[in-house]
C-alpha cells in the first residue's frame, strides 16, 4: 500500500472513533501547546532584558569613582573624588570610543512660577543624547559652547515638564529655578519610562556638567564618565584601555587598588541573556514532559486499537497483506494522530500567547522555529510510542487472529 492509502485507512479509523481520537491527542495538544507559551514567555524575558540594557545606552561603558581609606575605614564604591572632566577627553581620544559624558548628579527642587518639584540635575556634555541613545522631543540639546560657558541653560525630561507646566504651556523658553540658580529651558526629552530597576528615567533636568560644577555643587570632580563605545565587540578592549589610560593618569602602581570602577553592561547583559535562555530551556523541558505523556496515552490507545481489530488485522493478513504493511498502517495512524494533536496545539498555543500579551502587557516572542520544533517533536513521539502497538500488531498470527473473540 502506497502512503495516500495508509493514510486515508489511518484518518478513516481515526474518525470511527472521534471521541476517544481527541482525548487520546489532548496530551499532545497541551504538551505542544506548553512549550509554545513557555518558549515565548523565555524568548520575551531575554528581549525585554536586551531592550533594558539597550534603552541605558549605546554599547555603554560607566567609569564611577571606586573606594578609599580613610583613617582605617574604607569608603566603598564611589568614595573616592577622582574622576575629573580631563579624565572624560583623555578617554575620548582612545581607538574605539565613540564619545564620553561626564555626569554630575545633584537631587534638588526645581521651581517654576507657584509650582515646584524635586528631581536630579544632571550635569552632562552634549554627547550625552548620543551616549544614552535619548533623541529630543522638541528644542535643542547643549551645545558646547554652552559647556564652555557654563551657560544657564536646561533641557528637561517629560516627567519634569509635566509636574512643572502641568497646564500643557510650552516649556521652551521658559525659565526655572535650579537651587534658586535660574536656568532657561531649551528642550525637552522624548520619554523613556522606567528603567529595568524601577526608576523614572524622565525625572531629569540636564544642564552643563560645567554649570552643575560651578554653579551647584562648586566641586571639580563628576560622579561617573559614560562612554560609548564604537561596537560591542570592542567592549572588552576599550574597558582595558580605559583601565590603563586612567591608571597612568592617577598615577596608580600594583599592587596599588585603583581608584576607580568600570562597569561593562554587555557583561550585564550576557549575565541576564544567559539566565533567561536557562530559564526558557526549564520551562520547555518542564513542557516537554507533557509532550511524553501524551506519548504514552497514544501508546495506550493504540494498543488498545490492535486488541479490538484483531479480527480485521487477521482478515488483512489472510487475504494477502504482509506485515510490513500492517506495521505502517498502525504507525501511519499513530503519527497522524501526534502530528494533528501538534498542530492544534500549536494553534492553542499560539492564540494564548496573544492573549496572554495583550491582557498582562507582557512581552512574549513566538519563535517560529519553536514551532517547528515542537511540530516535529509530536510526530516523533507518535513514531516512538506508536512502534510498539504497530510491531505488535504486524506479529500477529493470522489464524489466531481470525479466531480471536
Amino acid at each position: 500500500m502506497n502512503f495516500t492509502t495508509l493514510f486515508s485507512l489511518a484518518m478513516r479509523a481515526l474518525i470511527r472513533n472521534k471521541s476517544r481520537s481527541l482525548l487520546t491527542m489532548l496530551g499532545v495538544i497541551i504538551g505542544v501547546a506548553a512549550v509554545i507559551i513557555t518558549v515565548a514567555i523565555g524568548a520575551g524575558a531575554r528581549a525585554s532584558v536586551t531592550q533594558q540594557i539597550q534603552g541605558l545606552g549605546s554599547n555603554l561603558l560607566i567609569v564611577i569613582p571606586g573606594s578609599v581609606t580613610q583613617t582605617g575605614a574604607r569608603t566603598g564604591n564611589g568614595g573616592a573624588s577622582s574622576l575629573t572632566p580631563a579624565d572624560g577627553m583623555a578617554v575620548a581620544q582612545l581607538p574605539g570610543v565613540a564619545a564620553v559624558s561626564p555626569t554630575v548628579t545633584v537631587r534638588t527642587q526645581v521651581v517654576a512660577g507657584g509650582n515646584n518639584w524635586q528631581t536630579t540635575a544632571t550635569g552632562v556634555s552634549p554627547a550625552y543624547g548620543f551616549v544614552r541613545s535619548w533623541p529630543m522631543q522638541s528644542g535643542t540639546m547643549l551645545t558646547q559652547s554652552d559647556v564652555t560657558s557654563a551657560s544657564k541653560v536646561t533641557v528637561l525630561g517629560s516627567t519634569v515638564v509635566t509636574n512643572l507646566f502641568p497646564d500643557g504651556s510650552n516649556p521652551i523658553g521658559q525659565t526655572i529655578l535650579i537651587r534658586n540658580v535660574p536656568f532657561t529651558v531649551i528642550g525637552v526629552l522624548q520619554s523613556k519610562g522606567q528603567s529595568g530597576l524601577g526608576q523614572d528615567q524622565d525625572d531629569t533636568a540636564l544642564i552643563p556638567y560645567t554649570s552643575a560644577l560651578n554653579r551647584l555643587t562648586g566641586g571639580t570632580t563628576v560622579n561617573s564618565l559614560l562612554i560609548s563605545v564604537t561596537s560591542a565587540d570592542a567592549s572588552d578592549s576599550v574597558q582595558a584601555s580605559v583601565t590603563q589610560l586612567l591608571e597612568a593618569r592617577h598615577r596608580i602602581d600594583p599592587p596599588q587598588q585603583d581608584d576607580f570602577q568600570i562597569r561593562n553592561l554587555q557583561d550585564i547583559a550576557a549575565a541576564a541573556s544567559s539566565t533567561a535562555a536557562i530559564l526558557e530551556l526549564l520551562l520547555a523541558s518542564v513542557a516537554a514532559v507533557s509532550l511524553v505523556v501524551g506519548g504514552i496515552g497514544i501508546m495506550n490507545i493504540m494498543l488498545v486499537s490492535v486488541t479490538e481489530r484483531t479480527r480485521e488485522i487477521g482478515l488483512r493478513m489472510a487475504v494477502g497483506a504482509r506485515s510490513s504493511a500492517i506495521l505502517r498502517q498502525f504507525l501511519v495512524e499513530a503519527v497522524v494522530l501526534s502530528t494533528a494533536g501538534g498542530i492544534i496545539g500549536v494553534v492553542a498555543g499560539t492564540l494564548a500567547t496573544i492573549g496572554a500579551a495583550a491582557i498582562g502587557h507582557w512581552q512574549l516572542i513566538v519563535d517560529p522555529s519553536s514551532i517547528f520544533i515542537a511540530v516535529g517533536f509530536s510526530a516523533m513521539v507518535g513514531i516512538f510510542f506508536g512502534y510498539y502497538p504497530a510491531r505488535r500488531a504486524a506479529g500477529l498470527n493470522p489464524i489466531d487472529a481470525l479466531r480471536f473473540e
